[in-house]
């Protein structure tokens, strides 16, 4: 079972990118998927996340301008990222909770993608 997220780049202040992190491997379930990620120097820290019955998180930082959604049937979640700002540039990297077909939870990351946010 395995992560793996796309959709990174470089970009200029205010502008957007959309994130993308498929699922694969034998999976029954996924229970949670989102979003953390992780400048130079700088602690992992949380992004936002989506549990299966729709609910939604977000950290203080994003909210208002990123936004997270899921493609259960493609067991894929996305990262909308607009207005983006220089303090947004890190290593963003997926996760999932997953219950495999023996009822295992499962908690996954992927390998992440690079933002990089500058003019």
């Amino acid at each position: 079972v395995q992560l793996q997220a796309s959709g990174g780049g470089l970009v200029r202040p205010g502008g957007s990118l959309r994130l993308s992190c498929k699922a694969s491997g034998s999976i029954f379930s996924i229970n949670v998927m989102g979003w953390y990620r992780q400048a130079p120097g700088q602690q992992r820290e949380f992004v936002a996340s989506e549990t299966s019955g729709g609910s939604r998180n977000y950290a203080d930082s994003v909210k208002g301008r990123f936004t997270i959604s899921r493609d259960n049937a493609e067991k894929t979640v996305y990262l909308q990222m607009n207005s983006l700002k220089p303090e947004d540039t890190a290593v963003y990297l997926c996760d999932a909770l997953v219950t495999d077909p023996y009822g295992t939870h499962v908690a996954l990351m992927g390998q992440g993608t690079q933002v990089t946010v500058s003019s």
